[in-house]
């Protein structure tokens, strides 16, 4: 197990979040995902950082793994102008993670705060989420409460929006 999997197990474990975990081999899109997870319940995580032009701010956006995000739409309904990809350069910085490991946990490695967190509300109707321990080689299945309760504790700002 990596150390950045187990800083999500132990923050897990420390807010008392029950999970299961799904270990299989690295994976680097959904689509390879599906394969060993297919099935899994609950909302499968799409998770992508971006940028606004200056690279002064970061945004992690996590929306279910059939869905599309329009960036220009999007960065026009969250008022930031000419958002783009963030480096893997800025994903090891900013979150702590590498390609393909991308999730929500990446808040735990920012200490700074500052990466804005945007959920699409349509993750929260489900009863349960999976989605990378900021490693590639497992998929955690836990709660949307849960996911809740992570985000009440992370101190990044947090906007449940509709994707």
């Amino acid at each position: 197990m990596s150390e950045n999997a187990q800083k999500v197990f132990n923050v897990l474990n420390q807010l008392e979040i029950d999970y299961q975990v799904i270990n299989h081999p690295p994976v680097y899109t959904c689509e390879e995902l599906e394969q060993y997870i297919g099935g899994l319940e609950g909302a499968h995580c799409k998770n992508l950082l971006l940028r606004n032009k200056k690279g002064n701010r970061h945004f992690l956006v996590i929306l279910e793994e059939s869905k599309q995000v329009d960036i220009k739409s999007f960065g026009k309904r969250i008022d930031v102008s000419n958002l783009s990809f963030a480096s893997e350069e800025r994903l090891q910085k900013h979150l702590g993670v590498s390609p393909g490991a991308v999730s929500v946990f990446g808040v735990i490695n920012n200490e700074a705060h500052d990466v804005e967190v945007f959920i699409d509300e349509a993750m929260m109707k489900h009863a349960m989420i999976n989605c990378h321990p900021n490693d590639n080689t497992a998929t955690i299945n836990f709660t949307t409460a849960g996911l809740k309760k992570f985000l009440d504790q992370c101190g990044n700002p947090v906007n449940f929006v509709k994707i």
